[in-house]
């Protein structure tokens, strides 16, 4: 079980450890805060739409989440944003260690 575990962590840390997904990750943490500081210290006439951007900068993943009662919406803000850093940060990975397609291109 743990070398499982330690298996599935390495590639994930491997993805989530470039300026792609962190910077990703800080895009979803300012949207974060934003919301938070709408529903706690903005007075609104009518309902805010702002905890909708959570969903959108964490689609498609948070979508599947929608539907489900309770807390789940939120974990599915958590689960989309760590799915999307890790598809960007593997795609980063993916295009700094391609070789070179042409003579004179570099990687420098």
């Amino acid at each position: 079980m743990a070398s499982s575990l330690r298996s599935l962590a390495q590639p994930l840390r491997r993805n989530l450890a470039n300026p792609a997904a962190l910077g990703y990750l800080a895009v979803v943490a300012a949207v974060g805060v934003w919301v938070g500081v709408d529903a706690l210290f903005v007075e609104h006439a009518d309902a805010s739409l702002a905890g909708v951007w959570l969903f959108v900068v964490t689609a498609p993943t948070s979508f599947l989440f929608l539907a489900l009662p309770g807390a789940l919406p939120i974990i599915g803000v958590a689960v989309g944003a760590v799915t999307q850093a890790s598809v960007l940060g593997a795609a980063y990975r993916w295009f700094r260690n391609r070789p070179a397609q042409r003579a004179g291109i570099s990687n420098a």
